[in-house]
């Protein structure tokens, strides 16, 4: 588990907010250096994907080598929402750059029971910070018997993923919000 602290310098967009771990706050900048990251592959289920996630210059840095040779496909880290996100939740805001590959967010929520059910936006990361905002309705299931219905306060966990297709992965979140 990635636990390292770092400050964050500058300003993002007023989409973005505080997070602790315990929820989030608007109107407020939440440095993704101060939360709690774990690191997570499809190794576990049998795939042959590698990567790692660490702290660098205040952002969290996924990298690695997506494959979907033994039924994997993916890279993440992820940090945990014990409360939830705000019931009047519209979409959730990032300052990402990456590779130009794309990069997803995935979303559990108390109805996610298996490892392979989640919610899923996705977006592109270029080589310059950006501001991205996802909203909460372009987020669809993965996985059987899932909702469509996604409630912003059954959130328990945002993952920033490599996900689905064999390439090499390089992205970093540098902030994340609630808009």
């Amino acid at each position: 588990m990635i636990t390292r602290r770092a400050v964050l310098g500058g300003l993002v967009t007023s989409c973005l907010a505080s997070m602790g771990q315990a929820g989030l706050e608007r109107n407020a900048m939440t440095p993704v250096s101060e939360l709690d990251w774990t690191y997570l592959a499809d190794n576990v289920m049998g795939g042959v994907s590698e990567g790692q996630a660490q702290i660098e210059d205040g952002a969290i840095r996924l990298t690695g080598t997506v494959s979907t040779a033994n039924r994997g496909g993916f890279i993440q880290v992820r940090t945990t929402l014990p409360d939830g996100l705000p019931p009047d939740t519209a979409a959730l805001c990032l300052q990402v750059r990456g590779n130009g590959a794309r990069y997803f967010l995935h979303l559990r929520t108390t109805r996610t029971r298996l490892p392979w059910q989640f919610y899923q936006a996705g977006f592109e990361a270029g080589p310059d910070w950006s501001d991205i905002s996802l909203p909460l309705s372009a987020f669809t299931p993965q996985g059987q018997l899932l909702s469509r219905d996604l409630r912003p306060e059954e959130v328990r966990s945002i993952g920033l993923a490599a996900y689905g297709q064999d390439y090499i992965a390089d992205v970093s979140l540098r902030a994340l919000g609630i808009g």
